[in-house]
């Protein structure tokens, strides 16, 4: 069974050393891999939503009276669309978080990190977190979709400075996540087909980010 716990840490210590590299700090306004987003705001959108939400949602009290979702359902609203309202706030937020430089924001996912490997410490088996209103998530499924941030935006991070990307605690988990966000939106029958018979699978079920 996995220790989500354990491999949230490790995927977000592999994450914070690609945040470190100086090409990061070199390339902070340049753009990067991802349409209309700035190296500097791949950082510290990488330190938002690998570590800085997470934070908040064990700070929380726990919610009481919401409907518990999957980490698969968690993922299913979201859209590829570059002019949504919701990847623009995302792209907004980032841009404005990385206006104060490639220390300020490592330093935050520094300080982020050691709060949370003592705050993850205590958390009770089968802890709730709040996700969007009147929806929570059982704490390892959020920690799944966190680890799953995490390795994309450290693929992303690196790819857009021209390092080899390194070995990434937590892919499986990661891959996982999303094998079952494709199955959540288009049923299981549709993944086989896709996994094993392309000329099947004309909608690219398994592109769901």
């Amino acid at each position: 069974m996995v220790d989500m716990r354990s491999e949230y840490l490790a995927a977000a210590a592999a994450a914070r050393e690609v945040i470190a590299l100086p090409e990061v700090a070199l390339r902070w306004q340049e753009p990067s891999a991802l349409a209309q987003m700035t190296v500097g705001a791949l950082a510290a959108h990488l330190v938002r939503a690998g570590t800085s939400i997470l934070e908040r949602a064990i700070e929380d009290p726990e919610p009481a009276g919401a409907a518990i979702i999957s980490a698969a359902a968690y993922y299913a609203p979201l859209t590829a669309d570059l002019d949504s309202g919701s990847n623009a706030r995302v792209r907004a937020t980032a841009a404005e978080e990385a206006l104060v430089g490639h220390r300020a924001v490592l330093g935050r996912m520094d300080r982020g990190l050691d709060r949370l490997r003592s705050g993850l410490e205590g958390q009770p088996e089968g802890r709730l977190v709040a996700v969007r209103e009147g929806e929570v998530l059982r704490l390892d499924d959020y920690l799944a979709t966190r680890i799953l941030e995490l390795a994309l935006h450290t693929d992303d991070l690196c790819l857009s400075v021209g390092r080899v990307t390194p070995e990434l605690p937590g892919i499986e988990v990661a891959i996982q996540t999303l094998i079952a966000v494709a199955a959540h939106r288009h049923g299981d029958l549709a993944v086989l087909r896709a996994l094993a018979r392309r000329e099947r699978d004309p909608d690219q079920v398994l592109r769901v980010i």
